[in-house]
């Protein structure tokens, strides 16, 4: 089975924006855009970095990986975390796209489609 990652960088607006115009210029020359083969995300800064992907929700991205729980409430129970915490935070990790949401019956299951994440930091 290929391990499939996300990658998580570390790079200034500045950069991002300098990629961005990079990309315009290469579509509005007419050329070829090379496919994007795993999801990327950016920060600013480690800072930023560490207030999204807290120990807590590192937490919940392991147990929805390891353990797979049916539902947000189960996923709460098996942190051992209350129920609206869990939620908002699994509101927000769905929201950056790290995690998503299936309909199974009348319950939502957390779901990770990927193994790993890869964090890269431009010196």
């Amino acid at each position: 089975m290929k391990v499939k990652k996300i990658k998580i960088g570390i790079r200034s607006v500045k950069d991002v924006f300098s990629d961005v115009k990079d990309t315009v210029n290469k579509i509005e020359a007419g050329q070829r855009l090379k496919p994007v083969t795993e999801p990327e995300m950016y920060f600013t800064s480690l800072e930023a970095f560490r207030k999204v992907l807290t120990p807590k929700r590192l937490e919940l991205l392991h147990i929805i990986k390891t353990e797979h729980p049916s539902s947000v409430n189960e996923l709460a129970r098996m942190a051992k975390r209350d129920i609206k915490n869990v939620t908002a935070d699994v509101k927000y990790l769905e929201q950056i796209g790290l995690i998503e949401k299936k309909a199974t019956g009348h319950k939502i299951k957390p779901v990770i489609n990927y193994d790993k994440i890869a964090l890269e930091i431009a010196v």
